[in-house]
């Protein structure tokens, strides 16, 4: 190792890419290989998302339909098979509560919760959530279980 085979670590020096717009003599001047005329040759240009080129765009050549309500209320459903499952592994004992659904990653903070009515429930347990289908609600009582809406 001496001075003459000094070189920088392996992926420390990123490459310095074409110097562009430094004069005839680069090869890289004039146009600076932005071609002539037209909206890509001028300073400033980005492409609009989903632009093509003038041809009208595919969003805007599809048909729209519906609506969207703007007052609906989105809830995240939670199945009685899903707490089974749940107490079956230990990780609820008897009760269920929103602060123990968003730590076990089954709502955000921010979600409203309900619980359908898929599956059975064999252990008696408290469930606190927003909104209980009816179904979810009786198999929750049947099971010696308190279904509280929060």
């Amino acid at each position: 190792m001496d001075l003459s085979n000094l070189k920088p670590a392996e992926g420390s020096v990123k490459g310095q890419g074409k110097r562009i717009g430094r004069g005839q003599g680069s090869g890289k001047g004039g146009t600076s290989t932005r071609g002539h005329k037209g909206a890509k040759s001028r300073s400033g240009y980005s492409k609009k998302i989903g632009f093509e080129g003038g041809q009208m765009p595919l969003q805007r050549r599809v048909p729209k339909f519906g609506f969207t309500n703007i007052n609906r209320v989105e809830y995240q459903g939670i199945n009685l098979d899903t707490l089974q499952q749940l107490i079956d592994d230990k990780k609820i004992n008897d009760t269920l509560d929103f602060d123990t659904m968003v730590s076990l990653g089954l709502a955000g903070k921010n979600d409203l919760v309900k619980i359908l009515g898929r599956g059975e429930l064999k252990s008696k347990i408290n469930v606190s959530a927003h909104k209980f289908t009816a179904s979810a609600k009786a198999a929750i009582e049947a099971a010696g279980g308190e279904a509280v809406t929060l």
